[in-house]
């Protein structure tokens, strides 16, 4: 190698990136993933706990009124579960039929 070349390698050997550490990478990663994993699952939990509060205050007066409804909307409710089991019974033969694409 020439004088030249080894100057041409180290000029091109400065504006080379960085190695990268690839498992230090991954342990960011990883704690990153698991801290947002922790919000989310206090967030979810915490939301969980307020609507079960919310309801438990407000079941008094909302059961009498779902009651009421409830019954009327029972025969639509079967007819419903009815025609969701025939379907995923007929295991997606059923939705051309219909004309709904899987």
């Amino acid at each position: 190698m020439t004088d030249d070349d080894a100057r041409l390698a180290a000029f091109f050997a400065a504006s080379e990136p960085p190695a990268r550490d690839l498992a230090f990478s991954a342990e960011v990663m990883e704690a990153i993933a698991r801290a947002r994993f922790q919000w989310e699952t206090a967030r979810l939990g915490l939301f969980s706990l307020v609507g079960g509060l919310v309801l438990w205050a407000v079941w008094p007066s909302l059961a009498p009124a779902l009651a009421q409804i409830g019954g009327g909307l029972a025969p639509a409710g079967a007819a419903l579960v009815a025609t969701a089991a025939v379907l995923l019974l007929a295991d997606g033969r059923a939705m051309p039929i219909l004309g709904l694409r899987s």
